[in-house]
């Protein structure tokens, strides 16, 4: 799994980076997804935290935008609720990931 995230992780940003831990486990089956290609999914994440530890900034065919943002600036990005439950629990710096 770790591997997995350093791949799609210098695949959309540029950056080599280390995992560190994990955010938690979040799935819902309420949560679908609908892709404009038809394929459809339901929501399981596993959200790792890392480190950036070479590579450089840049957009790929799976990202429109990268830059890193402040976490005053976090409330006013256009996300998805689950996106930003994500990003809430990763701010509060709990030691025992979410599950659920």
């Amino acid at each position: 799994m770790p591997q997995a995230a350093v791949r799609e992780v210098e695949e959309e940003t540029g950056y080599d980076v280390e995992v560190t831990g994990m955010v938690g486990l979040y799935t819902d089956a309420r949560h679908i997804i609908a892709y404009s290609d038809g394929e459809v999914r339901r929501q399981f994440n596993i959200c790792l935290t890392a480190h950036v530890v070479g590579g450089a900034l840049a957009i790929s065919d799976e990202s429109t935008d990268v830059r890193w943002v402040s976490p005053d600036e976090i409330e006013d990005l256009p996300m998805h609720d689950t996106q930003r439950l994500r990003i809430e629990h990763f701010l509060q710096g709990k030691t025992t990931p979410h599950i659920g």
